[in-house]
């Protein structure tokens, strides 16, 4: 006897209440945006269309027609063996920062190119300043350490004469520094985002890899996991998460007066104590965090400005109002 027809909440409750995607996929919709799909769509046990989530071509393409469907993006692709993010995930992130700006400007989201977004580390695959600019007509400076994934990036923007005015992207030369080289002199930005290397090897991020294909049961396991989307710096460095944003909050002192807020993703709730410790020796004026929820997983954001009260209004009155 086959398996009963499995029923699925129509939402993803978890995931932010403007998310695009929160219901499951219309693969209808995404098949006419992208036509190349179709032949990765297959029923799953369910009875329920989805596609081969351990197959890096179709999740490309799945991401090429949720870019197309979604946010109007036009030949969007990347590097063989280049990170290819879930963009739900993703999108949940830019939502929540404009939540939390929102409740920092009298119940109103800050909007328009006015805004001004750091991404440090904007990969190859450039998917959170195409959603702040798309969303919330934001203005986004991407850098990254990796030339090919700024090249790749240019790219993206370049096939998309919209996105021109909103994005742009500055190499990052040192691999030691996070603003320095990034942010110009007199420059000012309304927030920072970022999406830091989760592990602290390679060998840990194969691993890692490795215990996620299996619990998901997946064949082939070897294959997969060489296959599997990530570069380097996307994945890991030296020290993981905790060492990264740890430097982060300390050469974000020295740009205490060039953003209002500083903001992280950070996946491992047991390196909490640590950063808040961190941000406490730093003298951070004010720290927040952000509970973000993405299926079963719980993420969470920090932030934190060093503008005090008064020098806080300054900074709305002259770039939000």
């Amino acid at each position: 006897m086959g398996q009963e027809k499995k029923e699925h909440p129509k939402e993803k409750s978890r995931l932010h209440p403007r998310n695009k995607h929160r219901e499951r996929y219309d693969f209808k919709l995404l098949n006419a945006a992208c036509p190349e799909l179709a032949e990765f769509v297959v029923i799953n046990q369910f009875g329920d269309e989805t596609v081969d989530f351990f197959n890096p071509e179709a999740v490309r393409l799945l991401n090429k027609a949720l870019l197309k469907a979604h946010y109007n993006v036009n030949n969007w692709t990347i590097p063989s063996g280049y990170l290819c993010p879930p963009i739900p995930g993703r999108a949940d992130y830019i939502h929540h920062i404009a939540d939390f700006l929102r409740s920092k400007n009298f119940g109103k989201i800050p909007q328009g190119q006015k805004i001004k977004v750091l991404d440090i580390g904007v990969g190859a695959n450039c998917i959170y300043p195409i959603i702040g600019a798309t969303e919330y007509d934001w203005h986004f400076v991407g850098s990254d350490i990796d030339a090919v994934a700024i090249e790749n990036a240019t790219e993206i923007i370049n096939q998309n004469p919209p996105l021109k005015e909103n994005i742009e992207l500055r190499f990052q030369e040192s691999e030691k520094t996070i603003f320095k080289g990034i942010i110009a002199f007199d420059e000012k930005f309304d927030v920072t985002i970022c999406n830091p290397p989760f592990h602290t090897s390679a060998q840990e991020a194969q691993s890692g890899t490795a215990r996620k294909l299996k619990n998901l049961q997946a064949e082939n396991k070897r294959e997969i996991v060489l296959n599997f989307g990530g570069r380097s710096n996307e994945l890991w460095c030296e020290g993981g998460e905790l060492a990264f944003i740890k430097r982060m909050i300390i050469q974000s002192k020295k740009y205490a007066n060039s953003c209002f807020w500083f903001t992280t993703l950070v996946s491992k709730e047991s390196n909490l104590r640590n950063i808040y410790r961190e941000l406490e020796d730093a003298n951070a004026y004010e720290v927040a965090t952000l509970p973000m929820g993405q299926g079963n997983k719980t993420s969470r954001v920090v932030a934190w400005t060093f503008l005090t009260a008064q020098e806080q209004i300054a900074w709305k009155k002259a770039r939000w109002n």
